[in-house]
C-alpha cells in the first residue's frame, strides 16, 4: 500500500486510473468511484451558490436599505454588510463539530434551510412598520450564518480524496467559490453598467434594465403579491431566486450526496458518517495530527485573507487620489481590473492543478507569498512627481476614511448625480498628499497582476495544505476554525488598511503589509518541514 501511494502521488490529480485496473481494484469499486464523484462535485456546486448568496445583492443593499428605513445610515450599512462575515465566522466551527459526529447531510441541510430562509426575510423585511433595519440587519447575518457550510464542505472533500486528488479538489473547491463572486450578478458588472449609463443617458433605462442580469427589469415598484403580502422587485428578486436555487440544492444533497470517506491512499475508511458498512473498509490511522503545523496554517490562512480584503478595499480611494479619477471613472476601471483578476484567478486555480504535480504544495505557497510581497513593494511610492492636489473642495472625494457601506452609498450616487462632479485628486485634508510621491499608473496594474497570481496560489495551497496535515480524520472543527479566520481577517483588512491609509498615506500602508508579508514568510520558513500529510509524517506513505 505504501508503494501504491507513493505511485499515486505520481500520477496526474485526478488520476488516469481506470476500471479493471489492478490499481482501481486494491482501492475502490467503480460505483464507489463514480457515488463518491458525484457527491464531490454536488458540494462544488453548494460552494458555488454559497459565494452567489454573497454577492447577489451586495450592490442593492443600499437603496433597498434607504427604501425600508429612512433612519438607517452609512455605519449601520456597514453593520448590515459586516454581518455576512461575522455569522460565518460564528457558524463554521458549529457545523464543523456538528459534521465531525453526523451525516454531513445534515449540518448542510440546515444551513442551506437556514440561508433559504433568511432570503425569504430578506425580501419581507419592508412589511413590518418599525426597526426594518434590523430585520435587514438579522437577515444578512443569517445568510452569512448559513454560509458556515463552507467548513462541511471543505472537510467532506478533504475526507473523501486521496492525496493524490486533494490538490486538485481543493482546487476545483476555489475556483467555484470565485465564479460565484464573479458571477453573482451585481458586484462587478452593476457599477460597470451603472458609469456606461452615466455616459449616455438617452439608454439610461435601457442599459440598466437590460444587463442588471435582467432583476432590475421588474423595477422598484415590481408587483406584490397580496395574498402573502410578498412584494417582489428588484431587490427582492435575487434573494428569491438565491432561495429557489437553495432549495434544489438541498434536494440534490438529500438525494445525491452519499457519505464518503477514504485514508490517503484512497481506501475506504469506515467512521460514524459512513451509511453503508463494507468489508473492505478500514479504520483510522492512528497518531497525533502536528498542532504547530495546525495553527500555523491557521496563522497563514487569515493572513493570506486579511491582505486580499485590504487590497480590495484600498483599489478605489488609490486610484481616485493618485490619478485623479471621477468616481465614475473609479468604479467603472476599478471594476474592469477585478472583474479581471476575477477571471486571473480561475484560471490559476486549474494551473495549480498541473504546478503542483512537479514543485508541491508547499513551494507554490512560498512562491506565492514571494509574488505577492513583490506585489505590495512595487505599489510603494518613488520618484519626484506627484499627484494632483484637490484644493477646491477640503472634503474628501475618495473613500479611505469612510465606512464600506460609504463606499456603496458613493456607488449607488454615481448615475443620479450631474457629470460636473467638482474636484478630483488627492484631497489637502490627507497631509500626506502633499509629500508622497505618485504611484505611477504602470505600478498599480503590474501590482494587481502580481496579487492576482500570488492570492489564488496561497489560498487554495494553505488549506490544501491543512487537510493533507489533518489526515484521514474528520476535519469538520478544524475546518470551521480556518473558515473562522478567514471571515475574521475579510472584517479586519478593510478596518486596518483605510484607517492606515487615511492616516499616513500609501507609503506606510504598503511598508506595513510588506513587513506582514516578509513575517509571514518568515513562519512558514520555520514550519515548513512541519507542514506535510499525516500518513507522511507517520511514515505511511514516502512524501
Amino acid at each position: 500500500m505504501a508503494s501504491l501511494g507513493v505511485e499515486a502521488e505520481q500520477e496526474p490529480l485526478l488520476g488516469h486510473s481506470i476500471p479493471g485496473s489492478r490499481e482501481w481494484d486494491i482501492i475502490e469499486t467503480e460505483e464507489h468511484y463514480k457515488s463518491r464523484w458525484r457527491s464531490i462535485r454536488i458540494l462544488y456546486l453548494t460552494m458555488f451558490l454559497s459565494s452567489v448568496g454573497f454577492s447577489i445583492v451586495i450592490m442593492s443593499i443600499w437603496p433597498y436599505l434607504q427604501k425600508i428605513d429612512q433612519t438607517a445610515d452609512a455605519s449601520f450599512l456597514g453593520w448590515v454588510i459586516a454581518s455576512f462575515s461575522l455569522g460565518q465566522m460564528v457558524a463554521s466551527p458549529i457545523f464543523g463539530l456538528w459534521s465531525n459526529y453526523r451525516p454531513r447531510k445534515e449540518p448542510l441541510t440546515v444551513s442551506i434551510f437556514i440561508s433559504v430562509a433568511a432570503n425569504c426575510l430578506y425580501a419581507y423585511v419592508q412589511v413590518p412598520a418599525s426597526h426594518n433595519k434590523y430585520y435587514m440587519l438579522v437577515a444578512r447575518g443569517l445568510v452569512g450564518f448559513g454560509a458556515g457550510n463552507v467548513a462541511v464542505i471543505r472537510s467532506y472533500i478533504a475526507g473523501a480524496t486521496s492525496l493524490q486528488e486533494r490538490t486538485s479538489s481543493m482546487a476545483n473547491t476555489s475556483a467555484c467559490q470565485a465564479l460565484g463572486f464573479i458571477l453573482g450578478p451585481e458586484p462587478i458588472f452593476l457599477p460597470l453598467l451603472r458609469c456606461l449609463m452615466q455616459m449616455d443617458a438617452s439608454i439610461h433605462y435601457f442599459q440598466f434594465y437590460v444587463f442588471q442580469t435582467c432583476f432590475a427589469l421588474i423595477g422598484e415598484k415590481g408587483v406584490t403579491w397580496d395574498t402573502i403580502k410578498l412584494q417582489i422587485n428588484m431587490y427582492t428578486a435575487p434573494v428569491l431566486l438565491g432561495a429557489f436555487l437553495g432549495i434544489l440544492n438541498i434536494i440534490l444533497i438529500l438525494t445525491v450526496l452519499r457519505e464518503h470517506r477514504v485514508d490517503d491512499s484512497g481506501r475506504q475508511c469506515k467512521n460514524i458518517n459512513f451509511e453503508e458498512a463494507s468489508t473492505d473498509e478500514v479504520q483510522f490511522p492512528q497518531g497525533n495530527i502536528d498542532q504547530v503545523a495546525v495553527v500555523a496554517t491557521n496563522v497563514l490562512f487569515f493572513v493570506i485573507l486579511f491582505i486580499f480584503a485590504l487590497f480590495e478595499t484600498i483599489v478605489t480611494p488609490l486610484t481616485m487620489d493618485m490619478y485623479a479619477w471621477t468616481r465614475e471613472q473609479a468604479v467603472l476601471y476599478d471594476g474592469i481590473i477585478l472583474a479581471a483578476l476575477g477571471v486571473e484567478a480561475v484560471i490559476i486555480f486549474m494551473g495549480i492543478k498541473l504546478l503542483s504535480k512537479k514543485v508541491g504544495e508547499r513551494a507554490i505557497l512560498l512562491g506565492g507569498l514571494i509574488v505577492v510581497w513583490v506585489g505590495f513593494f512595487i505599489l510603494l511610492p518613488w520618484g519626484h512627481q506627484f499627484p494632483k492636489i484637490q484644493w477646491e473642495d477640503l472634503h474628501n472625494n475618495s473613500i479611505p476614511n469612510t465606512t464600506f457601506g460609504e463606499i456603496i452609498i458613493t456607488l449607488w450616487k454615481i448615475p443620479r448625480e450631474d457629470h460636473n462632479e467638482g474636484p478630483t485628486g488627492c484631497p489637502v485634508e490627507q497631509a500626506w498628499c502633499l509629500y508622497t510621491p505618485m504611484i505611477h499608473l504602470a505600478q498599480f496594474l503590474t501590482s494587481a497582476v502580481l496579487i492576482g497570481i500570488g492570492y489564488p496560489s496561497c489560498n487554495v495551497m494553505s488549506y490544501t495544505l491543512y487537510s493533507k496535515i489533518l489526515g484521514p480524520k474528520p476535519q469538520g472543527v478544524y475546518m470551521g476554525w480556518l473558515t473562522a479566520s478567514g471571515s475574521a481577517a475579510r472584517i479586519l483588512g478593510p478596518v486596518f488598511i483605510s484607517q492606515v491609509y487615511a492616516a499616513w498615506g500609501p507609503r506606510w500602508a504598503f511598508s506595513l503589509v510588506c513587513g506582514m508579508v516578509v513575517l509571514t514568510i518568515t513562519l512558514l520558513g520555520v514550519v515548513y518541514r512541519r507542514l506535510i500529510a499525516f500518513s507522511v509524517r507517520h511514515g505511511r506513505i514516502q512524501e
